[in-house]
């Protein structure tokens, strides 16, 4: 009978360690688990998990856009009567060219709608790569450089294109009559105005070099007679037309934002 007590006990024992165990192991499986979690938040996700993620956000993007595109093409009519008035009346040469214009603007006028869009989702898709203290920066950034985006698209289609169009209409004359196609003429504001928005953002690149330590106002000071050459190079490369106006009114801004910038780093960063 002694014998048999010691047997089941001995049997017992197992039971109990096996008991004891299991939420020991619990615990370190969902330790592993909280640790691989943690691991795909910072960002070693698998190249299959990325591609899965970067054609999720390109999908959303382009719906986006396709119902950007959708809404502009519904007020088309009241967006290129915005958009011939520096102008005014406008031809078209071929049969399908009116048409077509038509497309490009709503496609064009479809991006810009959803731009706030498309920027967060390539937010979106970087973020399981950054820290905390990375998404935050992002989460003021992002929105800052959309609106210095529009800003510079305003500025350039309510001030600058306006005085481009009289400057060019300037060299009619008795023998000359100024007669623009809507598809050339869409295809000039589009190379006009779409640069500005790119420039606007300057202050912003500037300011995170600043901060990154990578530029100080030494530096930019040092190479502010580059930086003039360098705009009128760069407004000569991406300007439409070949004349010196035009040049002129996308240098001087950069001119300008890069002075911004120079003012924010040695000013309030204090660098």
């Amino acid at each position: 009978m002694a014998e048999e007590k010691v047997s089941e006990t001995e049997l017992q024992a197992p039971e109990q360690s096996t008991k004891e165990e299991a939420p020991a192991e619990r615990t370190a499986q969902e330790a592993q688990e909280a640790a691989e979690a943690e691991e795909l938040d910072d960002g070693s996700m698998s190249l299959v998990a990325h591609l899965t993620e970067l054609r999720k956000r390109l999908i959303r993007s382009l719906i986006a856009v396709a119902i950007g595109s959708g809404i502009a093409y519904y007020f088309i009519e009241e967006i290129m009567h915005y958009l011939t008035l520096p102008a005014g009346k406008l031809y078209y040469m071929h049969p399908s060219e009116a048409f077509f214009t038509y497309i490009k603007v709503a496609v064009a006028a479809g991006f810009l709608i959803a731009l706030p869009v498309v920027f967060y989702q390539i937010w979106r898709f970087f973020l399981p790569a950054l820290t905390r203290r990375e998404r935050a920066v992002l989460g003021i950034v992002v929105p800052t450089s959309v609106l210095l985006f529009f800003a510079g698209i305003a500025f350039s289609f309510f001030l600058v294109l306006p005085a481009g169009i009289r400057f060019f209409m300037g060299f009619s004359n008795a023998e000359l009559e100024a007669l623009f196609s809507v598809d050339k003429y869409f295809d000039f504001i589009i190379m006009f105005v779409l640069p500005f928005g790119f420039v606007f953002e300057l202050p912003l690149v500037i300011t995170i070099l600043g901060k990154m330590g990578i530029i100080t106002s030494k530096f930019l000071k040092k190479y502010q007679r580059i930086v003039i050459f360098l705009s009128f190079v760069l407004a000569a490369i991406i300007t439409p037309t070949p004349d010196v106006f035009t040049q002129s009114m996308i240098a001087l801004p950069m001119i300008v934002l890069y002075e911004v910038g120079y003012l924010i780093v040695r000013y309030i960063m204090r660098k």
